[in-house]
């Protein structure tokens, strides 16, 4: 199945704040049960882990209010590990409540912080909005603000997992995201395409998992 690129209507801010709203708690849901959270814990948990971490700094791209890093965050506390997060997404109307987290309005591909500022970069539905060149770029900003390493949480390219998407269209509150699913599932990477890119990137190692319910899993680790 050829990867199509079709602009996302959450993405131009193509509805009423309700509808807005709407799309978003659908994302919220459909993180939650069919493993969103799950996977970006999965990358965390793994990258605490390798570098022997019982505290990160991670700043999270594409944020909108950053409810999936706050799920993430309550959960690995309870394992005893303190992730502080910073949000980044390119308009601040994109962070209503915020979750009490720090802010920040920029560009993914032209990230606004010095080298090294984080421990993790992370985004999660995120880079397959990206052109094949886009995602390399943001990948080398990631892994020039971060210490260790970018973590990518992204769906995985193919026709079951758009037939199920169709399939699923009635559950969605919003007309965004009933129009925004499947044109997210037609841009998405397959794991081999996420592979290929990542040669071009400036990673050290780059780690690809498929996960849960065509998803994938990804770490970039920096030299």
């Amino acid at each position: 199945m050829k990867r199509v690129a079709i602009p996302e209507l959450l993405d131009t801010d193509s509805g009423t704040p309700a509808e807005i709203a709407a799309s978003l708690s659908d994302l919220h849901r459909i993180n939650r049960w069919f493993g969103g959270h799950a996977t970006t814990r999965s990358l965390v948990e793994h990258a605490a882990r390798e570098l022997g971490a019982r505290s990160l700094s991670m700043l999270e791209v594409a944020s909108g209010n950053g409810a999936v890093p706050e799920v993430v965050r309550r959960s690995l506390q309870r394992d005893g590990i303190r992730l502080d997060v910073t949000l980044l997404d390119r308009a601040r109307s994109h962070f209503p409540g915020g979750n009490g987290f720090r802010a920040v309005a920029g560009d993914a591909t032209a990230l606004p912080f010095a080298d090294a500022s984080f421990d993790l970069v992370s985004s999660c539905l995120f880079v397959h909005h990206l052109a094949p060149q886009e995602l390399v770029q943001f990948v080398d900003e990631g892994l020039r603000v971060c210490r260790h390493a970018v973590l990518i949480n992204d769906l995985v390219r193919g026709r079951i997992h758009l037939g199920l998407v169709y399939a699923g269209l009635p559950l969605y509150r919003s007309r965004l995201t009933r129009h925004d699913a499947p044109a997210s599932v037609r841009q998405a990477y397959t794991a081999e395409d996420m592979s290929k890119l990542l040669q071009q990137t400036q990673a050290a190692r780059v780690e690809v998992k498929r996960r849960f319910l065509f998803r994938m899993g990804v770490v970039a680790w920096k030299q």
